[in-house]
């Protein structure tokens, strides 16, 4: 088994990486295999709505000028993905909200692709906000028609 972690945060070793680390050193302590990819602080853009995902079908996007498509390789080689954000202005960071939407239609355009893969969000803040950031990336995950494990408290 293998679960990757995207770390939206532009800080490569802040609060978000500290929080990712503590979740994979408990996955890792069960013989899982672990990555992370950091995402914040790259460029990435968001969905440009051209559908060409749904034509092609060939589990990329049609922009690849950037990290997108090795994201979703990284993901569909992966059992399990962990999106990290940092709360800004009461959600994600740009670079997840990016990452969500293109990989999302991507994985629609082909028969849902991430379909059954666990999903977790690891969210960091200071202040208001965190539960919309929690949710909002949790409908990524739900909408994909993957698993969101529970807890006994608050995930």
């Amino acid at each position: 088994m293998k679960v990757i972690a995207f770390n939206g945060s532009p800080r490569k070793d802040g609060n978000t990486s500290m929080l990712i680390r503590a979740v994979l050193t408990a996955i890792e302590g069960q013989g899982i295999e672990t990555e992370t990819v950091q995402v914040g602080g790259q460029p990435i853009r968001g969905c440009i709505a051209c559908y060409k995902c749904f034509e092609n079908k060939d589990r990329h996007c049609a922009v690849k000028k950037d990290m997108l498509n090795d994201c979703i390789d990284r993901m569909l080689a992966a059992d399990g993905i962990i999106l990290g954000s940092p709360t800004y202005f009461s959600c994600m960071t740009p670079e997840i909200k990016a990452l969500i939407d293109r990989a999302g239609m991507v994985s629609r355009a082909n028969g849902m692709m991430l379909r059954r893969k666990a999903g977790a969000a690891v969210v960091a803040a200071r202040r208001a906000g965190s539960v919309h950031t929690f949710d909002s990336i949790n409908h990524f995950f739900t909408i994909g028609e993957m698993i969101v494990p529970g807890s006994n408290y608050w995930n």
